[in-house]
């Protein structure tokens, strides 16, 4: 392989000058500079190159064409000062090629334009002209004395653009167009309205009317072509659809050129249109680097990368499969498999299946583990003898990719045939510009993922990690973080149960996306909980909420609904605070909108009204309380958004509360976060039975609150066994409760199933102390030690104005 790579080096500079002659054959109409540039690309491993020829006052060197990669990239500007410090200065004032290293060139005043490093840089005068070739390459070792000798060619071969004529002054071609910047008045031939489907006489001149007859995801692109702010000197071309009335859209190319205007003479782009289809499959294309250039720049994820990049060269290239993995120390975790059927792939990719990805390990395949420390690309045609690993990606040939970024090796792109292939220049040209264009892209995205996993970890510990199990009732939960940026989110819910079985259901948004929101969600879901345990009704919880997000002395805000459900009585009573109401699924598969009264979001007004509406449940019927994030968006307002999310509801299974919450975030917008909490209220199987008796400070009331005990019990059949054991622990709690705190004391008694609640209110917040140990002398102190013995279980639990300690018996031990 060593001796094969050197004598196509030694070539090389020969089927240059072929190329070029081909080249200088063909008649000029308007596309042989680019196309000469093109040979930069193809044989002097430039993946970017450019013509600057002196302009009218010859005080600028003004960019006249360019290809490969976007310059932007480069940080290569539309012109430069002839008597500047720019290599492209020095090179047409000397008269002499400049040649910059990486090094030389970090040192260079021009550097400061370049996001990055690494990158080599040549530039070489035109002869004749005046004008000057610049090419730049992110090859570490720069342009190699092939290279060299392959751009002093593509130099000499440089023929200056004629300069512009008017339109005015000459006759359009039937494929050609003529647009004023200034006033959006069109020029177009023959040809191009009846690519367009209109009729000469139809067509007003407006070039709105042509861009109405777009297909829509392509309009973007268009106008930034057709947007003077957005055009820079030189060709530009890019492909879009156009719609047809019948059949699918046609596919349209445009090539370009933006001439400047003066001597009151507007700007104006000029250029032509023509089926795309009819054309030469032309891979080199400076439209498909720029297509894929746009793509990655808006792709956030390592997935999305990967489809981009599959997208842009399967099709051109008829690629049978397409692999893209990232590298991570000896394994390559493929990330898109193009045909995504497993059995198109090697049976070592299969069998290294550990994941839905596959996760192979460079080490089997030693072939393509050279071919990634060399870092540069290798194709293998037909017949070449490999490991059946690779061999059985490409049996008609074979291409990979390294994606290089910052210096390492990010990545590889395996591309494969099933028929033999032959693979010319052009191809070469755009898989090594891809592959640079991947490789930094691949490098975002996975600091991105990274970065969003950890966001999405901080979020979901802020949130409750598992439900409570509901008497009579299943809740599910959802929170989907935004893939818009990496800031924490604000949305919340909650799930709190309470006391004679009730629960409380919360869900709530905090202002903005930031740490400050994720921490501030945190302190509002705990204050909320606080407040509810200690038994306080729905509008003063939130009342109280909102008096600590105001006193906190904060710039945000929260908006909340808050829902108190009676199991038992299948009521509810709703809260909102600023927040969206919930929807009822009832039963029949009717849904409503609940018209539950509101007052204003948390932190806003310090003493506000909370208004509190009934709900009324029957077995069957599903809560749904989501945030914003999941029924808003930029394309629709709040209200449809609700409509659409109650429709949902209405057509749904609730049988399966989970695979429901899947499908309702399966069209979530992702531009905000999203919470979605659904509670389906089923009814208690078996209610309980309560009694309750306020004991009166009297000698006797010991006496008396064990006498109501026992003569309920009774009533209820409970066995005379277990109403001893009953009887001894309202007697302590009771006592303890007497002698120990003071105002009213409630004796609550609660009867579920098999198991007996008895529980003891006072008005005092002090929790009654375990003892560690009591002497045999010791006259008290026995009570909380005697409760816990005959108990299941014990505890207490804060109430308004004081507490509750409660005891667990299970009858019939």
């Amino acid at each position: 392989m060593v001796g094969e790579g050197a004598a196509e080096r030694g070539t090389r500079t020969l089927r240059a000058e072929g190329a070029l002659k081909a080249v200088a054959s063909v008649p000029d109409r308007g596309g042989r500079l680019r196309r000469v540039l093109e040979q930069a690309l193809v044989f002097g491993g430039a993946a970017f190159a450019a013509v600057y020829t002196p302009g009218e006052d010859r005080e600028l060197l003004c960019l006249a064409e360019s290809v490969g990669v976007p310059r932007t990239l480069y940080g290569v500007r539309d012109s430069y000062p002839a008597d500047g410090g720019s290599p492209v200065a020095d090179a047409h004032r000397a008269g002499t090629a400049v040649w910059l290293g990486p090094a030389e060139f970090a040192g260079s005043a021009e550097s400061r334009h370049v996001p990055s490093s690494g990158f080599s840089l040549a530039a070489l005068p035109v002869p004749g002209n005046g004008g000057c070739l610049l090419a730049l390459t992110e090859c570490p070792g720069g342009f190699d004395p092939e290279d060299r000798a392959c751009l002093r060619l593509v130099a000499e071969a440089v023929v200056g653009p004629a300069p512009p004529v008017a339109a005015e002054s000459r006759q359009l071609r039937p494929d050609a167009f003529s647009l004023a910047m200034d006033t959006g008045r069109v020029e177009v031939g023959d040809d191009i309205l009846r690519l367009f489907a209109l009729a000469p006489g139809d067509f007003d001149g407006r070039v709105e009317t042509l861009l109405g007859l777009t297909v829509p995801e392509d309009l973007p692109s268009l106008m930034s072509v057709v947007e003077a702010g957005h055009m820079t000197i030189g060709d530009r071309e890019l492909e879009f659809r156009v719609l047809r009335p019948t059949g699918p859209p046609k596919w349209l190319r445009l090539r370009g050129r933006l001439l400047p205007g003066g001597d009151g003479r507007p700007a104006r782009l000029v250029g032509t249109v023509a089926d795309a289809s009819t054309l030469r499959p032309d891979v080199t294309d400076v439209a498909r680097v720029q297509r894929l250039a746009a793509a990655l720049a808006t792709a956030g994820t390592v997935r999305d990368v990967s489809q981009a990049v599959v997208a842009a060269l399967r099709r051109p290239l008829r690629a049978d499969r397409i692999a893209l993995a990232e590298l991570e120390n000896d394994r390559l975790v493929v990330t898109v498999l193009d045909p995504p059927e497993p059995e198109s792939w090697p049976e070592l990719w299969r069998l290294e299946w550990r994941t839905e990805w596959p996760d192979a390990p460079v080490r089997a395949m030693p072939t393509l583990a050279s071919a990634l420390r060399e870092g540069r690309a290798r194709i293998w045609p037909a017949g070449t003898a490999l490991e059946p690993a690779l061999a059985d990606v490409g049996p008609g040939g074979l291409a990979v990719l390294p994606l290089p970024a910052a210096g390492r090796t990010a990545g590889v792109c395996l591309i494969g045939w099933d028929s033999p292939h032959d693979f010319g220049p052009d191809e070469r040209a755009l898989l090594t510009a891809s592959a640079g264009l991947a490789g930094q892209a691949l490098m975002r995205a996975h600091a991105f993922d990274a970065e969003h996993e950890l966001v999405g970890m901080l979020q979901r510990q802020l949130l409750p990690r598992r439900l409570p199990e509901l008497p009579g009732a299943v809740a599910v939960a959802r929170y989907l973080p935004s893939t818009a940026g990496l800031e924490l989110g604000g949305d919340w819910y909650d799930v709190i149960p309470l006391p004679d079985h009730h629960v409380a259901l919360v869900i709530g948004d905090v202002q903005g996306h930031s740490a400050g929101a994720a921490t501030l969600m945190g302190q509002m879901r705990t204050a909320l909980r606080a407040y509810a345990v200690e038994g306080h009704p729905p509008d003063v919880v939130v009342s109280r909420a909102n008096r600590l997000l105001t006193d906190m002395g904060t710039d945000l805000f929260a908006t909340c609904a808050y829902v108190d459900l009676d199991m038992e009585e299948g009521s509810a009573w709703c809260v909102r605070a600023g927040h969206l109401p919930p929807v009822l699924r009832h039963p029949d598969g009717t849904t409503e909108i609940a018209e539950a009264e509101g007052g204003p979001p948390l932190g806003v007004v310090a003493q506000a009204d909370f208004p509190m509406s009934p709900l009324r449940l029957r077995p069957g019927t599903l809560i749904a309380l989501t945030t914003d994030g999941l029924v808003e968006s930029a394309d629709a307002d709040i209200d449809e958004g609700m409509d659409r999310f109650a429709h949902a509801l209405s057509v749904s299974d609730p049988a399966h509360l989970g695979l429901l919450a899947d499908a309702l975030l399966g069209n979530a917008p992702r531009s905000d976060d999203v919470a979605l909490l659904l509670v389906r209220y089923d009814g208690m199987e078996t209610l309980p039975r309560r009694e309750t008796w306020t004991v009166w400070r009297l000698p006797e009331a010991v006496r008396h609150a064990r006498r109501f005990t026992g003569r309920t019990l009774r009533s209820w059949g409970v066995p005379a066994a277990d109403i001893d054991a009953v009887l001894l622990v309202v007697s302590e709690l009771v006592t303890n409760a007497l002698v120990h705190t003071d105002g009213a004391v409630r004796l609550d008694l609660v009867l579920v199933g098999g198991r007996l609640r008895v529980a003891v209110a006072d008005a005092s917040p002090r929790t009654p102390v375990k003892p560690t140990s009591i002497g045999w002398e010791a006259t008290g102190g026995r009570g909380i030690l005697l409760v816990e013995a005959v108990s299941e279980t014990w505890g207490t639990l804060p109430v308004s104005g004081g507490k509750q300690v409660w005891s667990e018996i299970a009858l019939g031990r």
